[in-house]
């Protein structure tokens, strides 16, 4: 076993070290580049103590150790023992006794304090303790922040079980007698619980220590433009990160605060099946939940306020994914005026109207999709200097920097995309400007989307309408799913393929995508529109016969031809 691993993990030489109780002696925070891993801090502490050093504490990622001297001038000796042992030291400062480790310098008790502890909070925590920046880390609730506990984890790890129990009941295969049987819902939320804390703990929570940063458990409060304060303690930093995340949004709806709802998280925690459950809002998070308790075996009722499902998305994405989904039994209600809701039991009543048509939607189970709020209630912003918008997110510049030279903000907190990659792509943008000297700017050109429905939606760049609203001419190509021969295959067809194209140069502008495994094909299209890949450059590429990726491709090919003339893998 070995007795370093990270900041604060100590070794000590005897009952007595020299100083501690006496107060004598020096304390010394001294740079040491040329350490690697856990055995150079190792290498490193041995060398220290060689000559007399004592409570050594090395850590490798931050390049510095730690330890006490009896006498200032033994500092030389100490600097020379850590050179004959393969690495470089560097400058040396004496710190008070007691100072804790990972305080930082400049006056301050940490070089970059983070507020939240999502995939932004630790992505930039990750990045800065690279710049060797002391770091802390603020959490009033469970670690990991939204995907990994509520979120992207455990949805897809139940969408999987639900596909998986749809299909054993309706599979579009002659000669296969598959079939599912009641569905134990306990059963299946348990072991998704399993998962969510194994990944909270091996991809959050172990990190803590593995990089040395300084969890503060509480709600952190500014009190001013460099400080907060957590339970009544006080802590200043050089610069903060807000990466509070966002929470699900509660629309106005007569009666709807009178009424037993779920929200995303509560309906992750069912351990009953409802027979019949109804869906305010048909957004990504909406459709995603719908399709899991419609193929667990629930009636489900989806209602969205738009003409259209994703009302954002090209028309023909709307109208692919919703067919398809019509056509595995799911109700479907665009156009949607909410009247009222109201509860009599168990049993929830949505009053609504439908093309001039008043209707009354009774169900078991009510679950509201209707968008995110940004967390920034109780921050107290304004004794902060940090501006807010309309939806309380909070405003940033093109560096992530907020109203506040001193105050970053990354992730749902700002209401961008929301997705944790983003997030995570914009908390390593912010290390790098807040503590690592840079002054990059975030890009968000070639955001991918994906919905995990069955068919899965899948986007990325610009569609026709956004555009022509460029000021850009455009041509597209719409290919339907049928033309696909891993469609074929497969036997379902509803779906499509469109591609975006600018007219005069002929450069991808953006790919969307209604097909199964839509959320791996779409890949190949960041990096066309990423890197300006024409038409053509598509075209000449190789696609794999009888994949879902050859989608691309023959979309390309669709811009000039009738693929339904061409042959199988014909280019």
């Amino acid at each position: 076993m070995r007795p370093f691993r990270g900041v604060g993990l100590t070794q000590r030489m005897g009952c007595c070290a020299m100083g501690e109780q006496t107060g004598q002696g020096e304390r010394v925070r001294l740079v040491v580049k040329g350490m690697t891993c856990t055995s150079c801090e190792e290498h490193v502490a041995t060398a220290l103590q060689g000559v007399g050093a004592q409570d050594v504490v090395v850590h490798f990622r931050r390049d510095e150790a730690t330890f006490d001297l009896s006498d200032a001038g033994l500092l030389a000796l100490a600097k020379r023992a850590v050179q004959d042992a393969g690495y470089r030291p560097g400058d040396a400062v004496f710190v008070a006794r007691g100072t804790p480790l990972q305080g930082a310098q400049g006056g301050h008790d940490f070089d970059l304090l983070i507020i939240g502890s999502g995939g932004a909070a630790f992505s930039a925590a990750i990045q800065a303790v690279s710049h060797g920046a002391r770091v802390g880390m603020v959490e009033r609730g469970t670690i990991g922040g939204t995907c990994v506990n509520v979120g992207c984890v455990p949805s897809k790890n139940m969408l999987r079980a639900a596909e998986i129990n749809h299909l054993a009941k309706d599979h579009p295969f002659r000669g296969l007698a598959t079939s599912a049987g009641p569905v134990d819902l306990k059963q299946l939320v348990e072991q998704k619980d399993e998962l969510v804390g194994e990944l909270r703990q091996h991809k959050y929570i172990d990190l803590i220590a593995e990089y040395g940063l300084e969890l503060v458990r509480g709600e952190a409060r500014f009190v001013d433009p460099g400080a907060v304060e957590v339970d009544g303690r006080r802590i200043t930093a050089g610069k903060f990160l807000i990466a509070t995340g966002a929470s699900a949004a509660v629309p106005a709806v007569a009666g709807l605060q009178d009424v037993d709802y779920l929200d995303s998280t509560a309906a992750l925690e069912l351990k009953e099946l409802p027979e019949r459950l109804a869906v305010i809002g048909s957004g990504y998070i909406g459709l995603e939940l719908g399709q899991l308790f419609h193929q667990l075996g629930s009636r489900v009722t989806l209602m969205q306020r738009s003409a259209r499902l994703l009302q954002a998305y090209e028309p023909e994405v709307s109208d692919a994914l919703a067919a398809a989904l019509r056509e595995q039994g799911m109700e479907i209600l665009t156009g949607v005026t909410y009247d009222g809701v109201e509860q009599d039991g168990r049993i929830k009543r949505v009053r609504i109207t439908v093309d001039g048509e008043p209707r009354v939607i009774e169900v078991d189970a009510l679950l509201v999709a209707a968008g995110r709020t940004a967390n920034t209630l109780g921050l107290n912003l304004d004794a902060a200097g940090v501006a807010v918008g309309d939806r309380g997110e909070v405003v940033v510049d093109e560096y992530l920097q907020t109203s506040n030279p001193r105050v970053y903000a990354a992730g749902d907190v700002t209401m961008g995309p929301q997705f944790v990659y983003v997030a995570a792509h914009e908390g390593a943008v912010v290390a790098e400007n807040a503590v690592g000297g840079g002054r990059r700017r975030v890009d968000l050109t070639a955001v991918p989307q994906v919905t995990f429905t069955r068919p899965a939606v899948a986007t990325v760049g610009l569609t026709e309408a956004q555009a022509e609203r460029a000021g850009l001419e455009v041509i597209s190509s719409v290919l339907p799913l049928a033309a696909v021969p891993r469609a074929l295959a497969n036997r379902e067809t509803t779906g499509v393929f469109k591609l975006v194209a600018d007219a005069g140069t002929r450069r991808l502008l953006g790919a969307h995508i209604v097909a199964e495994n839509a959320g791996d094909v779409i890949y190949a299209a960041v990096l066309a529109v990423k890197f300006g890949l024409t038409v053509e450059d598509l075209r000449s590429t190789l696609a794999p016969y009888l994949t879902m990726a050859e989608g691309l491709k023959l979309a390309a090919l669709t811009f000039d031809k009738d693929v339904a003339k061409l042959s199988c893998c014909a280019g």
